[in-house]
């Protein structure tokens, strides 16, 4: 077994348990009864709906490659993991520095769980 790509994996579907429930609460109900209009509010729903499933397949491809040794293509799974788990990271860092808020790296903080998961999977790599 693979500690590393097992903690990736559990760090993984932690952020994806925050992701829906926190998500649910702080972006998905105020988006769904705000004034936007209809077409672009249910592209963003699903969009979020989509990097749902993303983090939930990232973090359950992690977990079992961390149970099966071996696995060909182990560690070219978990670059492509760490890659797009710092892509996200960066995406957010991005436009919470792009915008002039007091203590802008608090205002979005979904990088601080994004980057663990990529330097988890790195290491396992």
């Amino acid at each position: 077994m693979n500690g590393w790509l097992l903690a990736a994996g559990v760090t993984a579907l932690g952020v994806t348990a925050v992701h829906i429930v926190g998500g649910h609460r702080d972006v998905v109900r105020p988006l769904l009864s705000s004034g936007l209009a209809d077409e672009p509010k249910r592209v963003l729903h699903a969009v979020w709906h989509m990097v749902t499933a993303d983090l939930a397949l990232s973090g359950l491809a992690l977990l079992y490659l961390s149970l099966a040794d071996g696995t060909p293509g182990a560690g070219l799974l978990a670059w492509f993991v760490a890659a797009h788990f710092t892509a996200y990271a960066a995406a957010f860092l991005a436009i919470t520095l792009s915008v002039k808020w007091p203590r802008p790296l608090l205002r979005l903080p979904q990088w601080i769980l994004l980057l663990p998961v990529a330097a988890l999977a790195a290491g396992a790599a």
